[in-house]
């Protein structure tokens, strides 16, 4: 589903991301770790069409991100086109970034009926059946002031399984979060995973990544230092590296 083949990025003079190639199946679930400034957030960013890389190749289900190969050419795409590819690729951020001024039924059904063009009745079901799943249809009506941190990420996964994406990537979606609120929000992002959506999910929760995911990532300096069964790198780490970050956050 998600294929990135030697993946370069640079801010200025200060490179981020040096040479990532990884290969995530479809319906797996794909935890990332690393510590701050390893370029976890900044790959996400990249599958999203949020940065563009500076070299390299990205494929979701088949397809470049943000360019069209002509030949041996290269195109950027068009913004509409770059709108309309984004769309099939789900992302929640650390930070909810939910629309303060909607309800939250309204912040769930804006890109559906705005992007896809779904009229409003169906945008409506598919929001409720998703607060449903996340455990706030009470909440339809509510702002997002009134949530808790918890609530309002459960409402961000809805509103990004709202677009029906071919893939979900999670930058920290629990970081942001008091302890006590963590558990909720991995546990829809756990329910997630027992469905078959494929996911990317960057986080320091090695209990999540041991239950939940199927393979680890481990990243530093911009490369991928170690890659395999979740619960065989969380409990047998291979490179010294992992081994170092692992006992700090254990």
């Amino acid at each position: 589903m998600v294929r990135a083949e030697q993946v370069h990025k640079a801010y200025g003079d200060t490179p981020v991301l040096n040479g990532v190639t990884l290969t995530v199946e479809r319906g797996e679930t794909v935890c990332v770790m690393g510590p701050s400034g390893s370029g976890k957030s900044t790959f996400l960013r990249c599958i999203h069409n949020l940065e563009t890389i500076d070299g390299g190749r990205i494929y979701v289900d088949g397809d470049l991100v943000g360019y069209r190969e002509t030949g041996q050419r290269l195109r950027q795409l068009s913004g509409k086109d770059t709108c309309r590819q984004r769309a099939h690729i789900g992302m929640v951020f650390q930070h909810f970034n939910l629309f303060p001024h909607m309800t939250v039924l309204e912040n769930i059904t804006v890109a559906p009926i705005r992007v896809k063009g779904m009229n409003a009745s169906d945008a409506e079901e598919t929001a409720r059946k998703l607060l449903k799943s996340v455990g706030l249809a009470a909440k339809a009506d509510s702002y997002p002031r009134s949530l808790s941190g918890g609530q309002q990420q459960r409402v961000a996964i809805a509103r990004a399984l709202a677009m029906d994406p071919k893939v979900m990537l999670f930058d920290e979606p629990t970081s942001a979060l008091d302890p006590e609120l963590v558990g909720e929000v991995l546990a829809v992002i756990r329910d997630l995973a027992h469905t078959g959506m494929t996911m990317i999910v960057v986080t320091h929760e090695t209990g999540f990544a041991r239950e939940a995911g199927d393979s680890l990532v481990f990243m530093d300096q911009g490369r991928v230092l170690e890659h395999g069964p979740a619960r065989e790198v969380i409990a047998n780490p291979l490179h010294e590296r992992t081994r170092e970050f692992l006992s700090t956050i254990l």
